[in-house]
């Protein structure tokens, strides 16, 4: 799976995740950070997942329903649980980020939000 992780993603996240055979490309690596919205058209023009810790991201996809290729949210997990918590959705989810479905994640739950059909 193509995957963008956003520079508050730990950068450790990438070489697991490169590891478990997925693309990984982290923004900390790149030179300025563009803003949250030309993010996410970057990770949907490139077919990738946003996996990212900030909430604002889902507020565009939802509210403002800016196009994505599916997001996951880490929600108050350590650097050292990032990892393995993003792998596991990843491998888990697949399918559904692939629809453009946002997951959040958190140690005791994961929450799926299917993407919402478009209006017409």
């Amino acid at each position: 799976m193509k995957v963008l992780l956003d520079a508050c993603v730990g950068g450790g996240v990438r070489a697991a995740l490169v590891q478990a055979g997925h693309e990984a490309v982290w923004a900390g690596d790149w030179k300025e950070d563009p803003g949250d919205e030309a993010m996410l058209a970057q990770a949907h023009r490139e077919g990738r997942v946003l996996v990212t810790l900030d909430k604002d991201f889902g507020e565009l996809a939802i509210v403002r329903r800016k196009e994505h290729g599916g997001i996951v949210r880490l929600v108050n997990l350590s650097s050292s649980e990032q990892s393995g918590a993003c792998a596991a959705v990843l491998a888990r989810y697949a399918a559904d980020l692939e629809r453009g479905a946002i997951v959040t994640v958190e140690r005791s739950r994961v929450r799926v939000r299917p993407p919402e059909s478009p209006p017409g």
